[in-house]
């Protein structure tokens, strides 16, 4: 048929010519009759009959009538569109908009939660969690997981993971790059061999073996410059000369935003079963589903936690998901929502145009009449109006698409870095899809809807009978009407959403998050992990650079810690409380004895009678508590403004050699002293860091939102970081300063630069920190904001468009009323009360449908019940305010109608 139809012109041709020379044949045979050229040639033409007909049916024999059909229909069409430039632009522009917004959204959801991972039979690949006695899903501790390796049988292969950004050197540049540490069989997990080079050797896979790593091709690009031979880099990871053995093939970059792996089993094991460090990863068995390899896992981590016991693990089950699910997870809600609310824009796009084609169809309703009295079907007028919607639908597709090619970049430059798979989002071949699909399903839809509206068969009847179409244009109005009554409700379920979610960013900056962010500028480290041994020159560094950085000018206070507030997530365990006086003398004198103790120079005897008496105490959940664990210098909590309740702050007094003292946060002495004062009380945190000195409470500080703003305060014992410094790869300094930060940032760079080369920092004010603690809620906010706003406008459009196409419409009657005595009051009413009536029916019908509808928003919402009834009063208020601002111009143009000239109207 391809071919034929590419053959159209010639066929043409050979079919005038036959017909041409059947003519000439019949009238030759005529005029060897005797008759005349003239009469012979009529003659003939009278006895084949219309040329025309007998065109179209040859080309229904050839299977083309039906594209010739279309074009014919396209042709006119675009006449017709030609003719109406104001309605085709407003239409085309509006279709733009709502296929423009849903092909943007569609293509950060395709990207992200549908498009399949870039990986060997990545349907295969899952993670694998612990789960405590509550349901939470927890990494893995190391013992527990090498059983589970070790005995589940539906998996392939399984891997350890975890990962951060360290400090990278090539040559005598450092920089933070994304390192992630990976057990030996993650790269057959991930389907995954090295473009160049080689994995790790199984002596490279030892605690304390020879440090090697694996580089992303992008890295070998653009810091290595491709060099052929990797051994001749010069190259470190976190302070420790590495070799480079490999290259990954383009695009690998997991984890996310990962550049370098390292061995994970250079670094030491930790053999206790409720140390939950470590990520995991495993690949399913060919032809096992994924509820075979749950089942198995979930009856291994069962018989695991019965083996031990409760007191020594607290893994109670095991969890396993999809990996591009459990990659999604936190965000897949929101996605979603965003996804149909640029849905709900779309239908109120389709909505204001399907009210212009009604009154271009009424506008029209001479030329339907006559194509009705010429014969034309009811079909062939609906195909007609079909052929219209697609011309417009396809305008205002690809015009959506290009618009949607720019909202993609926007929306990539607005979105939280928590988002996944960012790299992965464009717009691609099946997002093009979706927006022509998009495009022909409202092409249909719209066609569909203004055809069966103009040719039902009451308005073919009153257009036939050649009256002035008031009975078909009262019908559309009230179609209309109806129509803009569906846009209002729409609108109001976009606007209550953007209310909660604004109510909900209202209530977040109000809470105070129990430190203070102006002024504070941060200094984030990435220091090498310490040795045993090296803790003394850790501490000294740190000192040192806090010294050098409050000689600052303009820094009028500074401390540091392991773990700031909305930055980074501190580390968690299970602290002991240790009373003496509750204890044998012989257990007393033990206790005594570890207040002084010297880790190097500790006797293994006593060690071993500490911990077995320790481990006896945490067996017990009366002393036992949880918190988080944070390493902090003395001026901390001065620098953030953490108010002490009681007691003291850390003091220069607080040094290595002294007792171990710690600062608790008010939950803690809350929950764990409600009735006594905590000053003076002992507790055991030595599963955080090793060391297993006592330390003395000496003082208690407010409390403070240290993962989110949203998230309530977690207890939280802060231990001086010269005494424990063990646990400082990660610092941060925060300074207090009034000065310029762009010069203070510069004089610290200076300083670190001059301390260690190798160690690049990082600076951020608080406030920065802050904002970006809120950037998804803020990203959510800003989308359904814009498109809530986007349908107020479009829905009052609608109803300005309604009401003038009415107003025109009853000219006459208006005229009447006026010229009997009607006031500009009452033609003002009138119309406002047309107005008003359509707006509080479609409010009415929003109200219903913001109410059932914005439940789905509940995991978005802070501290907002999803039928807030200040939002939705609010809402409803400003909806009905734009229906009547937008009714008044109509009004006021109705007011305006001369008597003389209306009543000789039409």
């Amino acid at each position: 048929m391809n071919f034929r139809f590419w053959r159209r012109s010639q066929q043409e041709k050979e079919l005038d010519e036959e017909l041409q020379a059947h003519l000439r044949m019949a009238a030759q045979e005529r005029m060897q009759g005797g008759e005349s050229r003239s009469d012979a040639e009529s003659a003939a033409r009278r006895e084949m009959g219309n040329e025309g007909l007998i065109k179209d049916a040859t080309r229904e024999a050839w299977g083309l009538g039906w594209m010739e059909r279309l074009m014919q229909d396209l042709r006119y069409g675009l006449r017709v569109l030609g003719k109406n430039p104001v309605y085709a632009a407003v239409s085309i522009f509006t279709l733009a908009l709502g296929i423009a917004a849903s092909t943007a959204i569609f293509s950060v959801v395709y990207g992200v939660l549908l498009h399949s991972l870039p990986y060997s039979k990545p349907e295969q690949i899952v993670r694998v969690w612990e789960v405590d006695s509550k349901g939470h899903q927890m990494s893995f501790a190391d013992p527990n997981f090498e059983d589970m390796q070790a005995q589940a049988r539906s998996l392939q292969a399984m891997a350890q993971l975890y990962w951060g950004e360290d400090s990278v050197s090539v040559g005598d540049e450092a920089e933070r790059i994304g390192v992630a540490a990976v057990s030996k069989d993650f790269f057959a997990v991930m389907g995954i061999t090295p473009a160049v080079g080689r994995l790790f050797a199984p002596e490279e896979q030892r605690f304390g073996g020879a440090r090697a790593a694996i580089v992303s091709y992008s890295f070998w690009e653009q810091q290595l410059h491709k060099a052929a031979d990797l051994s001749t880099m010069k190259f470190s990871v976190s302070g420790n000369p590495t070799s480079i053995i490999g290259v990954l093939p383009p695009g690998f970059h997991f984890p996310e935003q990962t550049q370098i792996w390292i061995p994970h089993e250079i670094y030491e094991r930790t053999p206790s079963r409720s140390a939950h460090n470590s990520k995991v990863v495993a690949r399913l068995r060919n032809g096992v589903p994924l509820n075979e390899a749950r089942a198995e896992v979930s009856a291994i981590a069962k018989r695991i936690q019965q083996q031990y016991g409760p007191n020594d693990i607290d893994m109670v089950d095991a969890a396993i998901l999809p990996l591009r699910e459990a990659l999604t997870t936190d965000v897949r809600p929101a996605l979603l929502v965003l996804l149909g609310v640029a849905g709900l824009l779309l239908l109120v796009a389709c909505a204001n145009v399907m009210n212009l084609s009604l009154a271009q169809a009424s506008a029209r309703a001479g030329e339907l009449a006559v194509r009705t009295a010429l014969g034309a079907s009811r079909w062939r007028l609906v195909r007609q109006f079909l052929a219209e919607a697609l011309l417009l639908c396809s305008l205002g597709g690809c015009l959506g698409i290009l618009a949607a090619h720019f909202g993609v970049r926007i929306l990539l430059a607005l979105a939280p870095s928590n988002i996944p798979r960012l790299d992965e989002i464009s717009v691609n071949l099946p997002v093009l899809l979706f927006a022509l699909g998009l495009s022909i399903l409202v092409a249909g839809g719209l066609g569909t809807f203004t055809a069966l509206r103009a040719t039902s068969g009451e308005a073919r009847n009153g257009l036939a009978e050649g009256g002035r179409g008031q009975g078909t244009g009262i019908r559309s109005q009230r179609t209309g009407r109806m129509i803009v009554a569906g846009q209002v409700a729409i609108t109001l379920t976009l606007l209550a959403g953007a209310g909660l979610l604004g109510r909900s960013m209202l209530r977040v900056l109000s809470i105070y998050p129990g430190f203070q962010t102006e002024h504070v500028l941060t200094l984030n480290l990435r220091l090498p992990d310490v040795k045993n041994g090296e803790e003394a020159q850790r501490a000294q560094f740190l000192e040192q650079l806090i010294s050098r950085l409050r000689s600052l000018p303009g820094v009028e206070a500074i401390g540091g810690a392991n773990a700031l507030p909305l930055k980074e997530p501190g580390s968690d365990g299970t602290f002991v409380i240790v009373n003496p006086r509750q204890f044998t003398p012989a257990q007393r004198d033990l206790i005594q004895r570890s207040a002084h103790l010297s880790w190097q120079n500790a006797d293994p005897g006593f060690l071993k009678e500490l911990t077995q008496f320790l481990e006896q105490l945490f067996n017990n959940p009366t002393y036992t508590g949880h918190a988080d664990y944070v390493l902090a210098s003395e001026g901390y909590f001065q620098s953030l403004g953490i108010p002490l309740l009681h007691g003291r702050l850390f003091q220069d007094a607080d040094g290595p050699e002294a007792p171990h003292v710690a600062v608790i946060s008010e939950s803690v002495a809350r929950q764990k002293w409600p009735d006594r004062d905590p000053i003076g009380q002992t507790v055991e945190f030595g599963n955080m860091d090793g060391d297993l000195r006592l330390l003395t409470i000496v003082g208690v500080v407010g409390e403070v939102r240290m993962q989110t703003l949203e998230a309530e305060p977690r207890p939280t014992i802060y231990v001086n970081y010269r005494q424990r410094p063990r646990a400082t790869s990660d610092f941060g300094v925060v300074m207090r300063t009034a000065s310029d930060p762009d010069a203070v940032f510069a004089a610290a760079r200076r300083i670190v630069r001059e301390m260690d080369p190798t160690i690049p920092p990082r600076f951020d004010t608080f406030n920065q920190i802050l904002s970006a603690s809120l950037s998804g809620r803020r990203f959510n906010l800003l989308l359904v904001g814009v498109f809530a706003i986007a349908a107020l406008l479009l829905a009052m459009a609608g109803i300005l468009g309604v009401l003038a196409y009415s107003v025109a419409r009853r000219t006459r009657e208006i005229g009447v009323r006026i010229a009997l005595g009607a006031s500009t009051r009452n033609v003002l009413g009138l119309v406002l009360r047309q107005a008003l009536i359509t707006a509080v029916i479609g409010v009415m019908a929003g109200l219903v449908g913001a109410i059932l509808l914005t439940r789905t928003m509940r995991s978005l919402l802070f501290e907002v019940s999803p039928n807030d009834p200040v939002t939705l009063l609010g809402v409803t208020l400003l909806l009905l305010a734009v229906a009547l601002l937008a009714a008044y111009i109509p009004a006021r143009r109705a007011t305006r109608v001369d008597p003389m000239v209306a009543l000789r109207y039409e």
